[in-house]
């Protein structure tokens, strides 16, 4: 479902300056918009405002063929999956309870929930049969932040709000759920809007990414072109200077195959591995070239560290 900001503003009383400023913005029917920008910049306020925990000052705000503006704000959130940081997860509650929520509030019968409470465990990769009857603190970071998306999808929303959702968990695990979360979103077909202030992160999860600064949109574009064509310096500088090798996260192994040599060397990656992954690999390695195999475990083509850096060096003259 699409999502079109119209013209939105957003004061605070006693603020001098907007904190979001005739912000156009859409976002296309499955389509992952991150947003980004420097603290204050207004991205998390803009985001609260499409399920109405902030009123816009003014302007108009669609989901779909709907203006949210004037829906009843407690149906609404109801329709709206919502991911937080901190999780909100009901400590009282068994897992399983908090992800019925919602379903609950929505008079859905109790057979149906149950099946679509075991439906989304399973989604986010937590066995129901483990899970259902612990309570959140018998969980760990990562485990909680799954139940947490797995709540928000329970309903069947319309589309996801996403504030900085996996920034309380340690970095391997938020790679992972990173990962993993972008394959289940897409396939689901939700539109989401994904708030963080970690290019990295934008880079990885969006399809589109919308930079902001003082409440305006700088640029709005695909995370390669944003890499590729900064709109301007502050954007240039906000995405960094290693733009060239962030790049390469975007490429995965098995769109850079090259037949297999003689020698493979040591290293060897999944075909699902970006290359800025097979890069860290091979140099911790000290190897000139990974092998590349497939799921089962089986070769099917290699990937050499001069092909990477030819790959680099043109991406970076794009």
């Amino acid at each position: 479902m699409t999502i079109r900001l119209e013209g939105v503003s957003k004061s605070f009383p006693g603020v001098a300056r907007p904190a979001v400023d005739n912000l156009d913005l859409v976002i296309e029917t499955g389509k992952t918009c991150v947003l980004i920008g420097p603290s204050g910049c207004g991205k998390t306020t803009t985001m609260r405002m499409v399920n109405r925990l902030i009123e816009p000052t003014s302007g108009r705000i669609m989901v779909g063929d709907e203006d949210v503006t004037k829906a009843d704000p407690v149906q609404l959130r109801r329709h709206i999956g919502y991911v937080i940081q901190q999780i909100g997860l009901f400590p009282h509650m068994t897992i399983a309870e908090n992800v019925a929520t919602v379903p609950k509030l929505l008079g859905w019968p109790a057979a149906k929930i149950k099946a679509r409470v075991e439906e989304m465990l399973a989604l986010v990769g937590l066995e129901p049969s483990q899970f259902l009857t612990r309570f959140p603190r018998h969980l760990s970071g990562g485990q909680r932040q799954r139940v947490g998306v797995a709540r928000a999808l329970a309903a069947e929303p319309r589309v996801m709000l996403m504030d900085e959702p996996f920034g309380a968990v340690d970095p391997v695990v938020r790679s992972r759920l990173q990962d993993e979360f972008v394959s289940i979103l897409r396939r689901l077909g939700k539109t989401v809007i994904f708030v963080t202030h970690d290019i990295d992160e934008a880079i990885r999860m969006g399809d589109v990414v919308a930079i902001m600064r003082d409440g305006k949109l700088v640029q709005y574009d695909t995370p390669d072109r944003l890499l590729a064509a900064p709109a301007d310096a502050f954007v240039a500088d906000f995405v960094g200077a290693d733009a060239a090798l962030r790049r390469l996260s975007l490429v995965s192994a098995a769109e850079a195959l090259e037949p297999l040599g003689a020698t493979s060397g040591a290293v060897t990656q999944p075909a699902t591995a970006n290359l800025r992954g097979v890069l860290s690999a091979l140099f911790a390695a000290g190897q000139e070239v990974a092998v590349i195999v497939d799921g089962e475990g089986q070769p099917i083509g290699q990937v050499s560290l001069a092909a990477i850096r030819a790959r680099s060096a043109g991406t970076a003259s794009t």
